[in-house]
């Protein structure tokens, strides 16, 4: 299947680059018809313990996870790419062709009332303060570009690939003084998200996954989810979302204690984060009060039918009055 894809990508895409050509390889996405691409580092299948056994009660029992292989994003989804989804001036600006009709049909969110930048920046910055449904809707956007299939990590996909074969409280160790050479948080952020890829990455290669922008996951947040899988192996497990909120963020952001920035702290999606949203309806896009949210891609690399790929991208908002 996966050999098959590409085949038909580079029939449909031909200007499209994917450069990995095996399930390890890691590989630099071009988003075709653009000046853009992103990189994204090969996560092999395995067993983890997830959880912690001296975390919060969500964290808890740490038990066994099995997971299929994935890739994931090398940084976390920045303004260069994520802007021109959003925006069809800026992808006139990013595009080095014209634009397909199957992606300008792609929903997009109308330009909303605030800079959604915060005053942070732009320029390698981490996007911020969209919604889940936003996320996924770039997902599409990018999945009608390239012909390949990006989504948002589950949680457990997440925590895999953010211990990276470690079991302590983070991925160097569990002294949390070393915070620093690896994440923007609030002892050094100066409160604002920093440019991606400055810290240093993890054992296996991924930059900020602690700090600079909580990340997205696809998963509803259950506090006693973990005792679903209590004594035995959980494979590919996800708590496929059907209500609004709350929905798990993962590795803390720039406005965060150390004690929330590790390895296996969750995180739950908040009303609150829209309490400022004049609409009647509130967006469906936007979180005008999480300027601290962001989100990272994942590939699997068993890529799903055509009919769980739609499923997936054209699942219906839920309105957030």
């Amino acid at each position: 299947m996966f050999k098959k894809l590409i085949a038909l990508t580079l029939i449909l895409y031909p200007c499209t680059q994917i450069l990995a050509q095996t399930n390890n390889q890691s590989y630099t996405q071009a988003i075709n018809g653009t000046k853009l691409k992103f990189d994204m580092q090969a996560i092999p299948a395995g067993k983890f313990k997830m959880g912690s056994k001296t975390g919060k009660p969500d964290e808890q029992p740490v038990h066994e996870v099995k997971l299929d292989a994935f890739w994931i994003g090398k940084h976390e989804v920045t303004w260069d790419i994520f802007e021109p989804f959003l925006y069809r001036d800026y992808e006139k600006q990013a595009s080095t062709s014209a634009i397909p009709a199957e992606v300008d049909a792609v929903t997009r969110p109308t330009k909303p009332y605030l800079d959604m930048t915060f005053g942070m920046g732009k320029a390698n910055q981490p996007a911020v303060a969209m919604t889940q449904y936003n996320a996924i809707q770039f997902c599409k956007w990018l999945y009608m570009r390239t012909g390949v299939f990006y989504r948002l990590p589950t949680e457990a996909e997440w925590e895999y690939a953010c211990k990276a074969g470690t079991e302590g409280s983070y991925s160097f160790g569990d002294d949390a003084s070393k915070l620093g050479d690896y994440a923007w948080f609030k002892d050094n952020s100066d409160n604002k998200t920093h440019q991606v890829g400055q810290k240093k990455p993890n054992p296996w290669g991924l930059f900020d996954m602690y700090g600079n922008v909580s990340e997205w996951t696809y998963d509803q947040y259950i506090p006693d989810f973990y005792n679903k899988s209590k004594d035995k192996i959980a494979e590919n497990p996800v708590a496929i979302p059907d209500k609004l909120y709350p929905n798990v963020v993962r590795g803390g952001s720039y406005d965060e204690t150390a004690n929330n920035l590790t390895s296996t702290a969750r995180l739950a999606s908040d009303p609150a984060w829209k309490q400022l949203d004049p609409q009647i309806p509130k967006s469906n896009w936007w979180f005008p009060e999480a300027p601290f949210v962001g989100m990272r891609l994942v590939r699997p690399a068993k890529t799903p039918s055509k009919a769980e790929i739609d499923a997936y991208y054209n699942k219906q908002p839920i309105k957030d009055f």
